[in-house]
């Protein structure tokens, strides 16, 4: 059975820093795209940070330079490290995977991502 469990999320002040940890089972995640997702109330679904089955990692330009995609395959584990956080990135975070390209453009078509978490909820107060 696949399963994605997101945990993590929580409410901070503009500037902390949070983790997210999806941990996965049911299917070999290494030969997939894995996808950071999130979802503001009234938004659209979108892709925030990506790692391949190679290991390159890429990110949405709102969140360059201030969050980190990583994997612990030991644990079948994939984080995102939230630092500098903005009321703007407060939102319902999803984990998904999916095999497709793993570019962020690629991940808009969501239903190339067949595998989804139940999402973790991130609050950042001004």
């Amino acid at each position: 059975q696949v399963q994605l469990v997101e945990s993590g999320g929580g409410s901070v002040q503009a500037g902390g820093s949070l983790r997210l940890s999806c941990v996965v089972s049911g299917f070999t995640y290494s030969e997939y795209c894995m996808g950071w997702f999130r979802q503001a109330p009234g938004k659209e679904r979108e892709g925030v940070a990506s790692l391949d089955s190679d290991g390159n990692t890429r990110y949405a330009d709102s969140v360059k330079g201030r969050f980190t995609i990583s994997k612990d395959n030991a644990k079948n584990t994939l984080y995102l490290e939230m630092n500098s956080l903005k009321p703007e990135d407060t939102a319902m975070y999803f984990c998904a995977a999916g095999r497709t390209f793993c570019t962020i453009a690629a991940m808009g078509a969501l239903r190339d991502f067949g595998y989804w978490g139940q999402g973790t909820q991130v609050t950042v107060s001004s």
